[in-house]
């Protein structure tokens, strides 16, 4: 099979392009219009997408200290804040989220619950106090004091008694606190019960820094369930008091094994780390005989995770765990772990091994940015933290089971790394993934676990004439849309950008290098426009306002077929159309009755002078059929007009 590509000089041009038809949407002014970038890049950010040379972003670093009392299902403890204030501004106020409120009867969530039930994953199913604030103080130049405050559903507002100072003022807040474990945490946390005990898995439990950062200042929009996290960095140390007999995972490194964990256990993690495959600390039958623990009433078990947004944890006495080392594709190792209960069994076996092909393919953008990466099984449908996700504890089939792994997992990079603001802008987190997730599944057994979406038959979601903006807020996107706003339709964009508009070379480099530009920091849509315009060598402003900004159909066909002079020897002269608002570049292959097939690649600037472009091919025989898109690269909403039949 012979593949062409066309260059469209003026000399090598056969015809012009026509003037927009009645039966196009198509408008080429407004697609490729200047003037997309409003913002020009400052001091802060670079117009090349990369932080600026003052960029600045504050810090946090969190010591937390808690007791898991299993009787009462309920969390007490306190949390010691240290605040870096590295931005220009004196701050004379803070902002904490307290998003334990979510699931109080009063919170805003309820009230804005749909009670036809279409948002239910995020509904409260039962309500608790939620944070109990039990006491707040700070230590400023050297004087602790008890400050005002006031709390406002998810928010709590700190008023300083002297300001702040700017760059690099610190202080400190303790916040002594507590709650009650909801079962059914809006799908985020929550406690299952199993024949063995409770598993419990702890998220958004602790008082957490709002960001202040150089677009909006405080970022405080309310927590009401689809908008998820936007959050600083620091080092987090964190420690749970729990009865002895409980298995505990969380975010980071065990830091005191030696304290919590039997010497055959010690062993066996230890032996994990050097295994490929996985090795059980904690099987069956020791979780059925209770004996495999140490001989105390409770322990603490400590942990710490460094340069993160947040941790989460999971106990549990139900809990089988193995674990293995993982090996990415620069050649550091980490240790993949699982906890699940004997009702998941035997799919949840599979998970250490999913666990090291997800992380492992996916190393091919950058490093997993944590030393530990633990799957937990239980109540929670599929969620992210920080080194530890949390994954549905009863599994259909081993490949929904890799879908829900690979894709919590992949969320280590977006935005547990890249950490973009998921409460404003899912795409840049969910969507990113849920692209990451399409490429390691092409990759992963030969794509037999390939969950790529038919183009096709997406198209109509995409264009169901109900759409929304990419643009629009997670909790203002409606319930129907939420899935392809938030991930199928830029994952599926990023898609066309790698395969057809830039290649996998191109796209990879510029995606690479708007992931070093942004690891640990605070990227902003425009950021990563500007970083793949800038790293790809292309002005895609055209393709982010079709895509992203606006609900742009593709629809593109095959108008007409001339043959030169009326000889099919001469060539012939092809008419293409762009019917949809979306221009895109053209893929075609034309098979003629002489046997012979040719590919075509069209840039998407034939589209720059309107809706009608008519080019020559150098076919040497009568064209049978001319197919547009024939790899189906496209969420083409008229796939019919793509197929021209002699």
């Amino acid at each position: 099979m012979k593949k062409v590509y066309l260059c469209l000089s003026l000399a090598s041009l056969i015809s012009t392009a026509f003037t927009q038809t009645d039966t196009s949407k198509y408008n080429h002014n407004e697609a490729f219009a200047p003037g997309f970038y409003t913002y020009n890049g400052n001091e802060y950010r670079s117009a090349k997408g990369a932080p600026g040379a003052s960029y600045w972003q504050n810090k946090v670093d969190y010591n937390i200290d808690v007791k898991l009392d299993t009787s009462k299902k309920r969390i007490d403890g306190s949390v010691q804040i240290n605040y870096t204030n590295n931005s220009p501004d004196n701050l004379s106020y803070l902002w904490l989220y307290v998003e334990q409120n979510i699931y109080r009867e009063d919170s805003r969530a309820e009230a804005t619950a749909d009670i036809r039930g279409n948002m239910k994953r995020y509904a409260a199913k039962t309500f608790t106090q939620g944070d109990e604030i039990k006491s707040v103080s700070i230590t400023i130049n050297g004087k602790t004091l008890h400050p005002k405050y006031t709390i406002t559903d998810t928010r709590m507002q700190i008023l300083l008694p002297e300001e702040l100072k700017a760059k690099g003022g610190k202080l400190q807040i303790n916040i002594d606190y507590g709650f009650d474990i909801t079962e059914k945490g809006t799908d985020r946390m929550g406690r299952m019960n199993t024949k063995n005990g409770w598993i419990y898995e702890l998220a958004q439990w602790y008082p957490r820094m709002c960001v202040y950062d150089d677009i909006e200042g405080w970022n405080t929009l309310p927590y009401l369930g689809a908008g998820e996290f936007y959050l600083e960095y620091g080092n987090i140390n964190y420690t749970i008091t729990a009865p002895s007999d409980l298995v505990i995972v969380g975010s980071g490194v065990l830091q005191n094994p030696s304290e919590v964990l039997t010497a055959q256990q010690q062993q066996k993690l230890a032996q994990a780390k050097n295994s490929d495959a996985a090795v059980t600390i904690h099987s069956l039958q020791d979780v059925q005989s209770g004996k495999d623990k140490l001989n105390k009433a409770e322990l603490t078990w400590k942990f710490q995770c460094n340069n993160t947004r947040d941790v989460a944890w999971a106990a549990s006495r139900a809990f089988i765990w193995d674990a293995a080392r993982i090996k990415m594709q620069s050649g550091k190792i980490i240790l993949g772990q699982s906890v699940y209960p004997e009702e998941s069994k035997p799919v949840w076996d599979s998970s250490t091994y999913f666990t090291q092909q997800s992380i492992a393919i996916n190393s091919m953008w950058c490093d997993f940015p944590y030393p530990v990466a633990t799957n937990v099984a239980g109540i929670v449908g599929g969620m992210e933290y920080p080194g530890i996700v949390f994954c549905e504890a009863k599994q259909d089939s081993y490949k929904e089971f890799w879908f829900v792994t690979e894709h919590e997992f992949g969320h280590n990079w977006f935005p547990m790394l890249v950490g973009s603001n998921e409460r404003k802008y899912a795409w840049m987190d969910e969507g990113f993934n849920t692209f990451t997730n399409y490429v390691t599944s092409r990759i992963f057994e030969n794509g037999g676990y390939n969950n790529e979406p038919d183009k096709y038959k997406i198209a109509k979601r995409f264009f169901s004439g109900r759409e929304e903006s990419l643009m629009t807020i997670p909790d203002v996107v409606q319930p129907y849309t939420l899935a392809d706003v938030g991930y199928y339709k830029p994952a599926v964009g990023l898609l066309i950008l790698r395969d057809v508009i830039l290649g996998h070379d191109r796209f990879d480099f510029a995606f690479k290098q708007y992931i070093k530009n942004w690891s640990y920091k605070h990227p902003a849509p425009y950021d990563f426009f500007h970083a793949m315009d800038n790293a790809s060598g292309e002005d895609l402003s055209w393709f982010w306002r079709g895509w992203f900004y606006n609900t742009w159909v593709i629809d593109q066909s095959v108008n007409s077929v001339k043959y030169n002079n009326e000889d099919t020897a001469k060539g012939a002269l092809i008419t293409i159309e762009n019917i949809g608002q979306m221009p895109l570049p053209i893929k075609l292959k034309i098979d003629e009755s002489n046997g012979k097939t040719t590919e075509i690649q069209l840039p998407v600037e034939i589209w720059q002078r309107g809706s009608k472009w008519t080019f020559k091919a150098n076919t040497t025989s009568a064209i049978k059929q001319i197919i547009i898109d024939p790899k189906h690269e496209y969420p083409d909403v008229n796939p019919d007009n793509n197929v021209w039949i002699k």
